[in-house]
């Protein structure tokens, strides 16, 4: 079968994060106001043949742990469709 998974990475929260906060201070000088912390991240979608979901997912986070995220600096979420 196959299957999408849909990959969510983001800076741990207590790491600095100069994107994220570039962008806070952006959106106050457009007067944006009330926007508190900001962190930048990137999704990464990916088109996976496997069995079932429970393969496709343990898959999705195995790429994660090995490539798509830096475990001592970021946090990931994996989400499978279909």
């Amino acid at each position: 079968m196959t299957f999408r998974v849909h990959v969510r990475v983001v800076p741990r929260p207590g790491l600095l994060d100069p994107q994220g906060q570039a962008v806070a201070h952006a959106l106050a000088a457009l007067g944006f106001p009330g926007v508190g912390e900001v962190r930048v991240g990137r999704a990464i979608e990916l088109e996976l043949e496997a069995e079932d979901r429970a393969t496709a997912e343990a898959a999705a986070t195995a790429m994660c742990e090995r490539l798509l995220a830096n475990p001592v600096t970021e946090d990931f979420t994996v989400a499978v469709e279909g």
